[in-house]
């Protein structure tokens, strides 16, 4: 049972209860999956797991964790999302740290890294297969890394890789080398301030693998965005231009000059973007093997190709 009041809101209360209240107030705020947030803000306000939260129906709330479960309900409530509010979220079986200053990883950016290790084949073992003699160092390079998910998964990954990030928000970098160092990679990953892969140009440096999943929203979509992702996540890390496909001509290009021939690009695609960028890949010169991968909903999610 539950003691109600108007000021402080729930101030004696179970498991079942606070559950019961915090769907409430998410379904009143209109906001999707609210019986979904409402656990996962529990598990937050208790450090425990949902299989605790349903087996424990009749525990009582220390008033301090209510007042905690109940703060983050009414952000919730307002459009944060659930992710910045616990400051995590599961990418390729890892937690990452997110907060504000970096997108939050979506479950669709994983086909990046399914992608480049199908494509980099037997590249992508540590050592070779017939000998057992260690293999070669790989070169990676992630543009626009924001949390860092790509290149520290591919990192997790890849043990004989090392690896250049590069970012244009120095807040977003230092989210990204806090889960490098979480995962144990931050002695192969290079985190960069610098916009796409400009710091290697002077004086290239060859790649055997680029990643990237770049800003390709189109700015005159802003107003048809969910709430919690126009009003919530970095703007310089969703909005790629007026039509949002501008920033591939110029990664592209860029990728071009500074992989190994039989080296490796594969790039996140944003929603009809796929003509654009395979216009490029098969108009250019020095591409080959471009194809393209969809989403579990069917939409091209991926393009990779190889570099002549």
């Amino acid at each position: 049972m539950a003691e109600l009041n108007s000021t402080a809101g729930l101030t004696a209360v179970d498991i079942r209860a606070a559950l019961k209240e915090g769907m409430a107030r998410l379904r009143a705020a209109n906001v999707p999956s609210h019986t979904l947030a409402a656990e996962l803000l529990l598990m937050h306000a208790l450090g425990r797991d949902r299989t605790w939260l349903y087996t424990h129906p009749e525990a009582r709330l220390e008033p301090a964790q209510a007042e905690d479960y109940f703060s983050f309900i009414a952000r919730r409530a307002d459009g944060e999302p659930v992710q910045y509010v616990t400051g995590k979220q599961e990418f390729w079986g890892l937690e990452f740290k997110v907060t504000p200053a970096v997108l939050i990883p979506r479950p669709e950016t994983e086909h990046v890294i399914e992608v480049a290790l199908a494509r980099l084949g037997p590249r992508g073992f540590e050592i070779h297969l017939d000998t057992g003699a260690p293999r070669e160092k790989l070169r990676v390079a992630d543009v626009g890394t924001g949390s860092g998910c790509l290149a520290v998964a591919l990192a997790y990954e890849l043990p004989h890789a090392d690896f250049f990030a590069t970012d244009i928000s120095a807040p977003a970098l230092e989210i990204a080398r806090e889960n490098a160092v979480r995962h144990a990679v931050a002695d192969r990953v290079n985190f960069m301030n610098a916009n796409l892969l400009e710091p290697f140009l002077s004086a290239p440096q060859r790649f055997d693998l680029i990643v990237s999943n770049p800003p390709y929203i189109a700015r005159a979509e802003a107003a048809e965005l969910q709430r919690e992702v126009r009003d919530h996540e970095p703007h310089a890390a969703l909005f790629g231009g007026p039509s949002g496909v501008e920033i591939y001509a110029l990664l592209i290009e860029q990728a071009g000059s500074l992989l190994h021939t039989g080296g490796l690009l594969v790039l996140e695609l944003g929603y009809n973007s796929a003509d654009h960028v395979r216009s490029i890949l098969t108009l250019a010169n020095g591409w080959k093997n471009v194809g393209f991968t969809n989403d579990l909903a069917g939409i091209p999610r991926v393009a990779a190709a190889e570099r002549v």
